[in-house]
C-alpha cells in the first residue's frame, strides 16, 4: 500500500537519482520535478531517466523569465550583496524552485515535498523555509535527515553502489574533484579539492567565464538602459537587446567573454559553519556595477544611506531562506520605493575581468552641473558655506573645551 505522494525536486544527478528510487523502494509514489533556471542541462535526458528508476509522472519547469523578474532583478535592484562580495547566486534561486514544486503538490494532491540538500548546508533551510511559508501543511521528507537513510548511505560508495545494484546510470565518479551549482546568474564550485582555502583554485574549475588566456586585448564598451532600477536594454557593438531574459542572457554572454564575475571566499553559513565558495556571476557582476552607478546620479542622498543600511538585511533574509516572510515584503515594499528614480542609461567598459562604468545621464538625475562647477555661481553663495560650517563646528569646539584636550594631547593619543 503506498505512503502517499512525493514531489520530489529533482536534478538527473547521483543523489536525487539515489534518493528517488529510494522513496519508491519505501513505499512512496514519486513525481519528479525539474526546475529549468538556467543550468546547462539535456532536460528530456533528465526526465528519462527519472521514468527509468521509476518516477510515476515527471514535470520540466521552464522558469527562466519569472526567475530574472521575480527574483534576480528585485535582488539587484535593492543591492543585496551577502557579506559584502557574495552576489547570492545560488539563493536566489531556491525561492522560485521551491514556489513552483508547491504549486506541483497542491495540483497532484501530494501529501509530500523532497529534497537532496545536505544536513550541513544552507539550501536545506532555504528550501523548506520557502515551503512552509507557502503551505503550512505540507510535509517534507529531506532524506539526508533521515535515519533510514543514513544508515543506508555512510556516504558516496554506498550510493554509487546502490546505483549499481539497480541499474541506475550516473556519471559521477568515486573522485569527483568539487560539486557544482549552475543557473541563469551564475555557476558555484565548492567541496572536494576547493575545501581547503589555502588552495588555489585551479583555472580549469572555472567554467562560466571565458580562461584569462582568452580574455581579449581590446576593451568593449556597452550601454544599459534602466527603468526604475530595472535593466530593460543592452547596447553594444553587435546587437541592440530588450527583454528581460534576453537582456540578463546577453549580459552573460558579453560577461563571460570578458571574464569577469569572479569570486573566490569564505563565507558563513546560516547553520553555523564556514565554507569556501568559488562564483562566476558574469552578468550578475556587470548589472551590479551600473546600478550601483547610475544611482549615484539619481538618488537622493539621505534615501540612499537608508537603503544602503538596509541592504545587507536584504542580503542576509535572501541568504538564509526568508524570501517569503513578512520582514522581505516591507524591505522589497522600501526597495521598490528607493527605486523609483533610477532612470537612465550607464555605459560600461568591459576589460580584463572588470566592469567599469565611464559615463552616465538621465532625465531626472540629480547632478546639477552649475551648481558643481568651479567656475559658475549656480544658485549656490559659497560665503554660505562659513555658517554652515561653524553650526557643525559647535559641538566639536564644546566637547575639546570641556575635556580641556590639546592639538598636542590628540596627537599622543592617537
Amino acid at each position: 500500500m503506498s505512503k502517499g505522494k512525493i514531489v520530489l525536486a529533482y536534478s538527473g544527478g547521483l543523489d536525487t537519482s539515489i534518493i528517488l528510487k529510494w522513496f519508491i523502494e519505501e513505499g512512496y509514489e514519486v513525481i519528479a520535478y525539474i526546475a529549468d533556471v538556467g543550468q546547462e542541462e539535456d532536460f528530456e535526458a533528465a526526465r528519462e531517466k527519472a521514468l527509468t528508476v521509476g518516477a510515476s509522472k515527471v514535470y520540466v519547469e521552464d522558469l527562466k523569465e519569472e526567475f530574472v523578474r521575480d527574483y534576480i532583478y528585485p535582488a539587484f535592484k535593492s543591492q543585496a550583496v551577502y557579506e559584502g562580495r557574495y552576489l547570492l547566486g545560488t539563493s536566489v534561486a531556491r525561492p522560485i524552485i521551491a514556489k513552483r514544486q508547491i504549486e506541483i503538490a497542491e495540483k497532484e494532491g501530494a501529501q509530500f515535498v523532497g529534497h537532496g540538500a545536505t544536513g550541513k548546508g544552507n539550501d536545506q533551510v532555504r528550501f523548506e523555509l520557502s515551503y512552509y511559508a507557502l503551505k503550512p501543511d505540507i510535509t517534507v521528507l529531506a532524506p539526508w535527515k533521515m535515519d533510514e537513510f543514513l544508515t543506508r548511505f555512510k556516504g558516496r560508495t554506498d550510493m554509487l553502489n546502490y546505483a549499481a545494484q539497480y541499474g541506475i546510470p550516473v556519471t559521477a565518479t568515486h573522485k569527483k574533484p568539487y560539486s557544482e551549482d549552475d543557473n541563469l546568474l551564475h555557476i558555484s564550485h565548492e567541496a572536494g579539492v576547493l575545501e581547503d582555502p589555502n588552495a588555489v583554485c585551479d583555472e580549469d574549475v572555472y567554467s562560466r567565464t571565458s580562461t584569462i588566456s582568452e580574455w581579449p586585448d581590446e576593451p568593449e564598451l556597452i550601454t544599459i538602459t534602466f527603468d526604475k532600477g530595472i535593466p530593460v536594454k543592452v547596447e553594444d557593438a553587435e546587437s541592440t537587446t530588450t527583454g528581460d531574459l534576453a537582456v540578463f542572457t546577453r549580459l552573460n554572454e558579453l560577461g563571460t567573454r570578458h571574464g569577469i564575475g569572479r569570486l573566490d571566499m569564505v563565507e558563513n553559513r546560516f547553520v553555523g559553519i564556514k565554507s569556501r565558495g568559488v562564483y562566476e556571476t558574469p552578468g550578475g557582476a556587470i548589472l551590479h556595477n551600473a546600478h550601483r552607478d547610475l544611482e549615484g546620479l539619481t538618488m537622493d542622498r539621505e534615501v540612499m544611506k537608508i537603503r544602503d543600511g538596509l541592504a545587507p538585511k536584504v542580503a542576509e533574509l535572501i541568504y538564509n531562506g526568508f524570501w517569503f516572510s513578512p520582514e522581505f515584503e516591507l524591505l522589497m515594499t522600501t526597495m521598490d520605493k528607493a527605486q523609483e528614480t533610477v532612470n537612465g542609461e550607464v555605459k560600461v567598459q568591459l576589460f580584463k575581468g572588470s566592469a567599469y562604468p565611464l559615463a552616465r545621464r538621465s532625465d531626472n538625475a540629480l547632478y546639477d552641473p552649475d551648481q558643481s562647477s568651479m567656475d559658475i555661481e549656480g544658485g549656490y553663495d559659497q560665503k554660505d558655506a562659513e555658517g554652515f560650517i561653524k553650526i557643525n563646528a559647535v559641538r566639536l569646539r564644546n566637547n575639546t573645551t570641556v575635556r580641556g584636550e590639546t592639538p598636542a594631547s590628540k596627537t599622543k593619543a592617537a
